[in-house]
């Protein structure tokens, strides 16, 4: 079911958008019982609501940061843009309720779009984003094309190099990257959020907006690797998706089945090579 178009007040333009990361007040107890106050950082976490052409589709919790990128590539990896081509203008403004992400898109894809006739509700935790039904929980999807090898010793390098480009993270401890390096082990992109989902996201509006090719490098994730985390990588034309935790097994088997080389349990002494090893040497 969709929403009316929405009607900003005059107020809503004047708002700033909320901090990422905030300090509080806390107290710290030992087993011993002594107790220490102290500050403490700590992450925000806000309703962002993806409004398109003045519809209101999905309601993600997020972080407050990067909201262009986000609405990119989300609308990119759910399907609701084929390309960055389908996306014009996009604006977040601060709301009462939280940050809503407006956003123009084009005719062909907001046609689509209406068609299915559906509200996203997105969580920080694990779901289905809009699937109201079983045949859907799964898209029709083209297999990864690009023939891309990288040196494992390199993608080892890369993940040894992130918890320092993670800015959010080392301040609050509690937020997932998403990251883009070559297959030299170079860093190119990172980005954060308290949503792993999100921060992917984040990280394919972030390439697609500078026009670098996913298809060029290796997309290494903070988080567990559920099947959501593998479509993106499918949909986006990842060659290889490594993340620091393990896959299910429904993840496996879309990566197996799309060519895409799936890297798990990614740490700096090891690795497992769950699906498409060619890729990696």
């Amino acid at each position: 079911m969709t929403t009316e178009p929405h009607k900003a007040d005059a107020t809503e333009e004047s708002r700033p958008l909320p901090p990422v990361t905030q300090p509080a007040n806390v107290r710290r107890v030992a087993r011993d019982g002594t107790a220490i106050d102290r500050i403490d950082v700590l992450a925000e976490e806000t309703p962002i609501a993806l409004v398109y052409n003045g519809i209101s589709h999905a309601v993600m919790m997020a972080s407050p940061a990067d909201l262009a990128e986000f609405a990119l590539g989300f609308s990119v990896s759910e399907g609701i843009a084929d390309s960055k081509d389908d996306v014009g203008a996009i604006e977040a403004v601060a709301v009462e309720a939280g940050i809503e992400v407006r956003i123009e898109l084009s005719s062909r894809a907001f046609w689509r779009l209406k068609e299915r006739r559906r509200t996203l509700a997105g969580r920080t935790g694990c779901g289905l984003c809009g699937v109201d039904s079983l045949e859907q929980t799964v898209r029709v999807m083209q297999p990864v094309t690009a023939d891309l090898k990288a040196p494992l010793d390199a993608i080892h390098r890369a993940l040894d190099n992130l918890p320092e480009a993670q800015t959010h993270n080392r301040a609050t401890r509690s937020m997932h990257a998403a990251a883009f390096a070559t297959p030299q082990g170079e860093l190119k992109l990172v980005r954060e959020d308290v949503g792993r989902h999100n921060a992917l996201d984040k990280l394919i509006g972030a390439l697609l907006r500078a026009g670098m090719d996913p298809a060029s490098g290796v997309c290494l994730i903070t988080s567990r690797c559920s099947y959501e985390m593998v479509q993106k990588a499918v949909v986006t034309g990842f060659p290889i998706l490594a993340a620091v935790s393990a896959p299910t097994l429904m993840a496996r088997r879309l990566a197996e089945a799309h060519n895409l080389t799936l890297i798990a349990l990614a740490r700096h002494d090891s690795a497992v090579l769950v699906s498409h090893p060619e890729r990696v040497y």
